[in-house]
């Protein structure tokens, strides 16, 4: 039985506008529908790169998207920052609605879009609880039901009747998880739950999850740049590009393409808006690169140059940026971290970021960086979990030739006596 089916999807975005378009193109649409005729703005605007400079206020954040997922499977959605992950599954949990398109969808859909999706600040986690279950369906005595184990599983007891505004990230992701895991839905959707919360925490989601889908045959959207825990959890996936659907299959073929395409894109540029640049309205990321410090490739024996460059909202704070290191099986190379205000003066304007990493470090492979923003080391501003990937080469030995294990490759003077 099929649980889920997208059939030609599309989601067009009017920049700058808040709302669906003026009058007039609203006018202008109805007119065309009692004619008989095509919407005069489905011709019109361009694809979703956020690295070239476009001409139309119009983009397409999704385009033509066809897939299937049967009851009971385990999909994971990948893709770049930018790609069209998080719309589609806000068109699949029904936030908003496709621009082209139907979704046929079989049984209550539970999501964990953001952290914090659905909750309301002013209220207490218990009476959160309460309103998440209603807007899915379920009764009071449902919810009760359910209730002990949401909390136990959550860990925030001692919390629960406090107003969840005053609960960090991590609390806040962990309820809404727990609610989202633990109410009976046929199908569940999760958004980059394991970007927040400590190690044990992700553990716990994950084991969760694949009781949900393998103990109780439910089905699981799941969205992550964690190619290991896709890896644990799916068996199958779709990869997106620039707002489509350039993969779909099982879950080793589809991460293997993804990593494909990555290793060609060590550098993102934006040359349009400022409002559509990668982040959100505390900072927009205009330039990461990473480059050979000598030569064209990114080689064992060259250092590598890296570039921020970034627009900040936020003014009178102290900023940083924290720049991780991983391989594509999630082991993290390094965290280093660049204070970019000190004295609370940060203002309203470019900031520029620059280091190297040295030469005879990295072993051959494909990296990818993760990229923080926060304020004061703890309140988090913004963060691209995977803004670029590339790939170490040995350009003297070849590809597969001398290939050593670990992921750093140091060269040692040795003293032989």
């Amino acid at each position: 039985m099929l649980a889920l089916k997208a059939e030609n999807i599309s989601k067009q975005y009017r920049l700058g506008q808040v709302g669906t378009g003026t009058l007039s193109h609203d006018l202008n649409r109805f007119w065309h529908k009692v004619r008989g005729k095509e919407d005069p703005y489905l011709k019109i605007g361009e694809a979703n790169d956020r690295t070239t400079k476009g001409d139309s206020e119009y983009v397409w954040s999704l385009r033509d998207i066809n897939f299937e997922v049967k009851q009971g499977d385990a999909v994971g959605i990948i893709g770049r920052n930018g790609a069209g992950k998080s719309t589609l599954l806000k068109l699949l949990s029904k936030v908003t609605k496709p621009t082209t398109g139907k979704i046929y969808s079989h049984g209550r859909i539970a999501s964990l879009l953001e952290v914090g999706t659905g909750f309301h600040p002013e209220m207490t986690g218990r009476e959160n609880v309460f309103l998440n279950g209603a807007i899915l369906g379920m009764t009071r005595k449902e919810i009760k039901r359910k209730f002990d184990e949401i909390v136990d599983f959550s860990g925030v007891e001692r919390y629960i009747d406090t107003p969840v505004k005053r609960y960090s990230s991590g609390m806040y992701v962990r309820l809404a998880f727990a609610v989202a895991a633990h109410l009976e839905s046929e199908i569940l959707i999760v958004d980059e739950v394991l970007a927040v919360g400590d190690a044990d925490f992700q553990k716990k989601c994950l084991g969760k999850m694949n009781d949900v889908t393998k103990g109780e045959g439910r089905t699981i959207l799941f969205v992550s740049h964690n190619m290991t825990a896709i890896k644990e959890l799916c068996s199958s996936g779709i990869l997106l590009h620039q707002g489509q659907l350039s993969y779909s299959g099982g879950i080793l073929d589809t991460i293997a393409e993804y990593q494909k395409s990555s290793e060609k894109q060590s550098s993102y540029l934006h040359e349009g808006p400022l409002e559509t640049a990668l982040g959100n309205e505390n900072i927009r990321i205009l330039e990461f690169s990473v480059k050979p410090t000598k030569g064209q490739f990114l080689d064992i024996e060259s250092g590598i140059k890296i570039l921020l460059r970034f627009y900040n909202f936020k003014e009178n704070i102290n900023i940083d940026t924290t720049f991780e290191l991983r391989t594509y099986e999630e082991a993290v190379v390094f965290h280093t971290g660049a204070p970019i205000t000190t004295q609370n003066d940060s203002q309203k304007k470019e900031y520029i970021v620059e280091f190297e990493i040295p030469p005879h470090l990295l072993n051959t492979g494909n990296y990818y960086f993760k990229l923080m923003f926060g304020e004061d080391q703890r309140i988090p501003l913004y963060v691209a979990n995977e803004i670029i990937g590339f790939e170490i080469e040995n350009v003297k030995m070849g590809k597969n030739i001398n290939v050593l294990p670990g992921i750093i490759r140091p060269d040692f003077n040795y003293i032989v006596k």
